[in-house]
Formats: structure tokens, sequence, C-alpha cells
């Protein structure tokens, strides 16, 4: 009984191999159609696939005509029974925080003979508009002349390292296949704080610092004053003046 179970570090190597192939045929199948991702859930009945995409109507297909040929070309690739895997289309909300599909979209740019420059300038643009942080694109390889060189472009602010890179640096990387050689594209964009985390991670960064408004003081209650009697408010004692 023992033999035949699988050891977790073969387990997990076998997810990662799935995960980084499926990632692939997606990226290639569905890249002009803004594909940004794809999750995978494993319930005891079935394998749901999530497909996130910014056109999820062309993911879909007519009467869900493509979705159906995708989940049928994932079942026999790996090896699924009959009707246990299952593929699901969800949009991106905000396409300008995506760095998958930002990538896509410049990669698509440069194959239709944009200059790398106005390409480049124009993708800063639309996602600091549309709420970003900050941004970096570099792209590398040759570009004009016959020996290769790297172009960066930054706008904004952006962090590197550390725990909160992992929740608000979206990072996407792709080639181009030029006349003159291999392009390479590398997006990195950084998401603004959203309390709902529908735009953005809900999670502070640890260096923000909130102000609070300060409280309304109330003076503080006096005791109520005698009225004077007599000079210098001293009673008039027997034997006075």
């Amino acid at each position: 009984m023992s033999s035949a179970q699988v050891s977790k570090k073969r387990k997990f190597v076998a997810d990662g191999v799935f995960n980084a192939e499926l990632n692939e045929f997606l990226a290639r199948t569905l890249g002009e159609d803004g594909y940004a991702g794809v999750e995978v859930r494993v319930t005891p009945i079935r394998t749901e696939i999530i497909i996130r995409a910014t056109r999820t109507r062309e993911v879909l297909g007519e009467k869900g005509r493509r979705i159906r040929e995708l989940t049928a070309l994932v079942q026999k690739r790996f090896g699924f029974p009959e009707n246990s895997v299952e593929l699901f289309a969800e949009r991106v909300e905000n396409r300008a925080s995506c760095a998958m599909a930002q990538c896509e979209s410049l990669r698509f740019k440069l194959i239709g003979g944009l200059a790398v420059r106005r390409a480049c300038y124009g993708v800063l643009r639309f996602i600091m508009e549309n709420g970003a942080k900050g941004v970096e694109v570099i792209i590398s390889g040759k570009l004009r002349a016959q020996r290769a060189k790297a172009m960066k472009f930054r706008q904004g602010y952006l962090i590197s390292t550390g725990e909160p890179k992992r929740h608000y640096i979206s990072e996407a990387v792709r080639h181009v296949q030029m006349r003159q050689g291999t392009i390479g594209i590398k997006v990195k964009i950084m998401m603004s704080h959203d309390p709902e985390g529908k735009m953005g991670p809900k999670m502070q960064l640890p260096d923000n610092v909130i102000v609070h408004e300060p409280k309304e003081e109330t003076p503080p209650m006096m005791p109520p004053q005698e009225e004077d009697q007599g000079y210098g408010g001293y009673d008039n004692q027997e034997g006075g003046y």
C-alpha cells in the first residue's frame, strides 16, 4: 500500500511541472485575448481550472465552443478521466494592474512595427493613469543596431524586496521573435492599496504612516463659583470693620 503512494517531493515537482506546462500552453493559445494567468483548484470530485483574461468573451467562444475545445485538449494532454476537469474564464477587473496583460499588449505593438520608445511610453502612461503606484518596463535585445542593449523605462514608486513585494508587485516576462533576433520584454507594476481587495492588495505597506485627525477637545468642567459676599469674596465676620 505504501509503495503505491507518491512521496510529497514527487507530488510537488509533478504539480509544478503541470502548472508550468498548462500556463505556457494557455499563454500561447490565448495571448491575443489578454491572457493574465491561471489558477488550479483540486477538489475530491473534479479539477477546476480558472483562466484569468481581459477578454473573457473571446476565451469562451461562440456558445462556449472554444472553452469546450480547450477542456478537451487539457483532458487529453494530461490524462484526466472523462468529465473530471472543467475550465472557467474569469475577467480581470483592472487590466492596467495586470503585468501579463500589459506584456502581451506591448508584445503585439512591437510585432506590429511600432517604435520601441513610443510603445513603452504608451504602456507606461496607460498604467499610471489607471491608478498604479509605479511601473518599470525593460526591453532588451537588438533594438536598432546590430549590438544588443537594454532600455529601461520607469515611472512612479516601486519596491524591489521584502514580503510586501509578493503582494504589491505584478511581474511578467515575454519574448518577441523579430527579424533581427529575439527581444525580451519585462514589465513590473506596483499596485495601489485597496481596502476591498479588488483593484489592489488589502495589506498596508509596513512603512505606511497614518496620521489620525485630532479629537475635538472639550473644555474641562469648572466647579461652580460662589457669589462674592463682601470684600474679596470673604464673609463678613462678627466684629468687622
